[in-house]
């Protein structure tokens, strides 16, 4: 637990610096189960379990920085000064522990009876495994599984650290091309880590997110171009890349929110068998609960109590948000009700989604920021209306207190919506491993309370070191250094164009349109063919998530289909070996990237405490950017190429 805190405090720490720097997280949970195996192997005794209780509790806090997405909009419109202790704290602390307490009831339904492919959690576990496996179960297995893994993080560590910090290989290809009047994109990104991931999240979710992709950029991109007139002295490149986030996005969002209500509905039914199973558990005789320790939740009394807890802060702090208006009584706690009752219910709803997501693609790749999006035009009516009814914006700064109270509430979903999006990967884990489900929890709700502590801090150095666009602490401070929150900014900018009428509805309507099309037509799809689906969740993240994060994903979808589809050709017996190895060498990608990226964030965090530069490792200039893509590709292909061989291992061992 010790070991367990101290890695929680110091990924929070690097992950809400690079979430405000450049709008990305790293996930936690692999670089922490590595850390973790390396210092409890000093220990006599240690074993598979403590390093999973490690890598949970730290994984869980890691995630919670994502909050950082839509808080600092609190500084941007002017509503506070700096980040308010006590409130950041306790919306961190009781949203995630309701993320965690959302998603138990989830567990079964989508851990133990389901065929998600979790990729972090099984790339985590195969670590775990290899890392305390006896030299009879290596034998048994085919090999330990070491030479994969180790191979596959050091190919993928050195390739990030070439990309990230040196700049000599690029991250991406991007290739712009004219259709008709128009123009659209044909992107590759180059993440051996991704690669991995798509490799375990098999080629139904691969497809769908491809199929979200030629959406995004063969039809909505191109038809925007065309039909919009460009600013004058503005490429046409630069307006593509404007209507993607400012419109196609806004669709992709759309399509996911109907997405995510239609898998909420199709799990209803799974998740109350959960329930029942759960409910049964409880009423076991202890001797039996000793035997089926790994399918034992926390019991219903302790998530009650932890429940009751949560939302009691909340409406503590709520309170104390709104209290300093000087609106009557009743309209205050009328706010704090409503803003609360909004917050957790869509909250249950958003569990439920990014618990799927997580499943789908993994906890790196999840479009946590669309949900946000979700969330944020879900607040900002329900405060719109209840402003309207009380004369609120007649007032002076009326529109600021209710753009406020709107992030307010979207900040306590959001906590809930990246553990919950968090804590399944980490539940699949312990299931792989034969962890004991409780204890997993309790250690999530540790790991949430700890890295609550460490949000409000780091966030007020960093806003007194840097500001951020519109909201510089010191009047003599260079607005080009501060750091950009983009997906804050963006959310901010939603909230005030909610209540300024000036909102762009018509995109968001296509995406709910084009979410129902999505249902249906996997649904027709499930019902006339034997195998083929089409996730309508996977083809609104394709739809929203960027183009160089996703087609890594789906060419390691296909890749591994057709590497399957050649070793079963040899033998059922060459199948299985080929894909334990491939799963290992993906797992092996996962883990290399994630502790190059958890080293450079401790770097660049270094360097700029000592008035660096946030490029500290950069070998050539910006002049060196085309070159490095193309170097990129070679590269990247050379890693699919050395996949594909690892799969395939040798014909006389097949």
């Amino acid at each position: 637990m010790i070991l367990g805190a101290i890695l929680t405090v110091i990924f929070t720490a690097s992950n809400v610096y690079l979430g405000l720097k450049v709008g990305l997280t790293f996930s936690s949970a692999i670089p922490a189960a590595v850390i973790s195996m390396a210092i409890l192997k000093m220990a006599k005794g240690s074993n598979i379990l403590e390093n999973n209780m490690v890598q949970t509790q730290a994984s869980a806090a890691g995630t919670l920085s994502a909050i950082i997405f839509i808080i600092p909009g609190m500084l941007m419109i002017g509503y506070w000064q700096g980040f308010e202790f006590w409130q950041t704290l306790l919306v961190s602390a009781c949203g995630g522990c309701l993320g965690v307490l959302f998603t138990i009831p989830l567990r079964r339904a989508m851990v133990v009876h389901s065929d998600l492919a979790y990729p972090e959690g099984v790339a985590a576990a195969e670590i775990l495994k290899v890392g305390s496996s006896s030299k009879e179960d290596q034998e048994k297995a085919g090999g330990s599984g070491i030479k994969e893994i180790f191979s596959g993080g050091i190919i993928a560590g050195l390739i990030a650290l070439c990309s990230s910090g040196f700049h000599v290989l690029g991250s991406g290809l991007s290739l712009w091309f004219h259709v008709g009047r128009g123009m659209t994109q044909f992107p590759i990104g180059y993440s051996s880590a991704l690669v991995g991931a798509g490799y375990l999240i098999g080629i139904a979710s691969g497809l769908a997110m491809l199929v979200g992709i030629l959406i995004a950029w063969a039809g909505f991109v191109p038809y925007f171009t065309m039909t919009g007139v460009v600013p004058d002295g503005m490429t046409m490149q630069k307006f593509a890349s404007g209507i993607y986030q400012d419109k196609v996005r806004l669709i992709g969002a759309g399509a996911m929110g109907v997405a995510a209500i239609w898998t909420l509905i199709s799990l209803a039914g799974p998740v109350i068998e959960g329930v029942k199973e759960s409910l049964a558990a409880v009423r076991m005789p202890q001797e039996a609960k000793a035997r089926h320790r790994m399918d034992i939740d926390m019991s219903i009394k302790s998530v009650a109590l932890v429940f009751v807890v949560t939302v009691a802060g909340l409406l503590g702090i709520f309170y104390a948000f709104v209290s300093p208006e000087g609106l009557p009584l009743s309209e205050n706690l009328t706010f704090v009700i409503i803003g609360v009752g909004v917050a957790v219910l869509m909250g249950f709803f958003v569990a439920a989604a990014c618990a799927y997501m997580a499943g789908l693609v993994g906890t790196s790749s999840s479009p946590i920021s669309g949900i946000g999006i979700l969330g944020i035009i879900v607040a900002s009516l329900v405060m719109y209306a209840l402003c309207s009814s009380f004369g609120i914006f007649s007032m002076p700064g009326g529109e600021k207190f209710a753009t406020a109270t709107a992030i307010f509430t979207t900040s306590i979903i959001m906590a809930i919506a990246c553990i919950s999006n968090d804590n399944m990967q980490d539940l699949k884990t312990g299931y792989l491993v034969g962890a004991t489900p409780w204890k997993q929890q309790v250690a999530l709700l540790l790991g949430v309370v700890i890295g609550a502590l460490v949000i409000a801090p780091v966030l007020n150095l960093l806003y007194e070191a840097y500001g951020f666009p519109g909201a510089l602490p010191r009047p003599d401070m260079d607005p080009s250094q501060a750091l950009a929150a983009p997906q804050a900014a963006l959310m901010t900018t939603i909230a005030q164009g909610i209540f300024s009428s000036q909102l762009a509805w018509e995109y968001i309507y296509i995406g709910l349109g084009l979410g129902v099309v999505l249902v249906v037509v996997d649904q027709l799809l499930k019902r006339n063919t034997k195998s083929l689906c089409l996730p309508p969740l996977a083809v609104g993240m394709g739809i929203y998530l960027p183009p160089s994060v996703q087609t890594p994903l789906v060419i390691g979808a296909v890749l591994g289909y057709f590497l399957d589809k050649t070793m079963k050709a040899r033998s059922e017996q060459a199948a299985r070996a080929g894909r334990r190895r491939g799963t290992l060498f993906a797992s092996g990608l996962i883990v290399g990237e994630s502790i190059i990226g958890v080293i450079m964030a401790g770097i660049i965090v270094v360097s700029l405490s000592g008035g660096g530069s946030d490029d500290p490792l950069g070998l050539v200039g910006k002049d060196f950017a085309d070159t490095a893509e193309w170097l990129g590709l070679i590269v990247f292909v050379c890693v699919l190429a050395i996949f594909s061989k690892v799969v395939k291992g040798s014909k006389a061992k097949a």
